[in-house]
């Protein structure tokens, strides 16, 4: 019987008390019966998924899960050009260019959103192209992604200057988070001329009659140069795919040498396909040993600030996703593996440095009798189970069949 293996990545899914939820977790909220079965049947505990001396990106924390040592990761911004088609030579320097919403001017400026209130992809690349001739006398290039996620490439450049998450500091003065140290001279001023240009562009002129948030500026952050991994199949002896939806997971998937499965209606936002997503992973275990399947949705509430939406997007994975997956796996030939791959707490609107829940379905040999009456962050706690490291998780999932 052949074997098959699903590790589905709810990102940023877990979470703390919160009070609008009863001072419940989002998961503890959230009707979701077929992850509470697989924690009844299978296994569950925690992990901590990054490295505790290691800042809690998704580049190092899905990296992490699929059994690969996150400190060979360069920087996030290689990952996101490979998705787009960008290929980079050994002294290019790609860097994440997210359009947001900067309230205030000059020094009490905030970081009001980091997705330029979740700018289109069409807008979004028109606002681009009004950086063209900037870009070109800097000796640099723009390459549209999606929605507000973007990237810049900077041949022959720097990239040991410290630059910070947009997402990491909603609702803070940006000042003391702009970024800082060698060729971070040549970001601010790009920074600075996108702020002037941006305002008056048709696109923001039609935002603001229409009530919408201004996208008025670029933030640039994450830089790193090519980094060079050894193939998923040379490294476990499996072939294997990504279903996602942002470039980031993408881009490991493509260095990894692992194929990537286009879903129509993935959006990596709460009106994501779910269940696309897990058709399509279905889909292609005919052909292919292992899937990762990453869902953005969770994390992208949890920098909202929006426990509803957390709640609906775990439910959603629940429902439209886990329940075709789940009744394969019942069948006897697939292993499952989900959990988050950071907290994104609703309280700070960030990503949090914390162990996280896991859940495998049916158990590994090495974790029989580690099950829980429901998968939550408290439930998973009380099994006593720890993996101390991401990295092993994918070994015992391999375990089970």
């Amino acid at each position: 019987m052949a074997s098959k293996y699903i590790v589905l990545i709810g990102d940023g899914m877990s979470d703390w008390a919160v009070e609008s939820l009863g001072g419940k977790t989002p998961l503890e909220a959230a009707f979701k019966p077929n992850m509470d079965f697989m924690a009844q049947n299978g296994a569950t505990g925690m992990v901590q998924v990054v490295p505790v001396d290691m800042y809690p990106g998704s580049d190092v924390s899905n990296l992490s899960i699929i059994g690969y040592d996150p400190r060979e990761l360069t920087g996030r911004s290689p990952l996101e050009a490979a998705s787009i088609g960008v290929k980079l030579a050994p002294d290019d320097v790609a860097v994440r260019c997210n359009i947001v919403t900067i309230d205030g001017e000059d020094a009490d400026s905030e970081m009001f959103d980091f997705s330029g209130g979740h700018i289109t992809t069409s807008e979004a690349t028109e606002l681009l192209n009004a950086l063209k001739d900037v870009a070109a006398e800097k000796g640099v290039s723009f390459y549209p992604g999606v929605s507000y996620r973007h990237l810049m490439v900077w041949p022959g450049g720097r990239d040991a200057m410290i630059t910070t998450p947009p997402h990491d500091i909603h609702g803070k003065k940006i000042t003391e988070y702009l970024p800082t140290g060698d060729g971070s001279e040549l970001f601010l001023e790009l920074m600075a001329i996108s702020r002037e240009i941006f305002p008056s562009h048709p696109i923001n002129v039609r935002r603001r009659a229409e009530g919408k948030k201004e996208a008025n500026s670029i933030w640039l952050w994450g830089q790193g140069k090519a980094p060079r991994f050894t193939s998923f199949q040379d490294k476990f002896g499996l072939s294997g795919a990504v279903v996602a939806a942002v470039d980031l997971i993408k881009g490991i998937g493509i260095y990894l040498g692992l194929d990537i499965i286009e879903v129509p209606g993935a959006t990596g936002y709460i009106d994501t396909n779910f269940a696309g997503k897990a058709e399509y992973a279905l889909k292609a275990l005919e052909t292919r040993d292992f899937v990762l399947i990453h869902v953005e949705a969770p994390d992208e509430a949890g920098h909202n600030g929006s426990a509803p939406d957390k709640v609906r997007s775990i439910e959603r994975i629940d429902s439209e996703m886990l329940t075709p997956i789940l009744e394969r796996a019942k069948a006897g030939d697939l292993c499952i593996l989900v959990l988050p791959d950071h907290p994104t707490p609703i309280k700070i609107r960030t990503h949090a440095q914390e162990p996280v829940p896991f859940v495998y379905y049916p158990a590994p040999p090495s974790m029989q009798g580690n099950t829980a009456s429901r998968y939550t962050e408290a439930e998973a706690r009380s099994t006593g189970l720890f993996v101390d490291s991401g990295t092993r998780l994918l070994g015992h999932l391999l375990s089970t069949l």
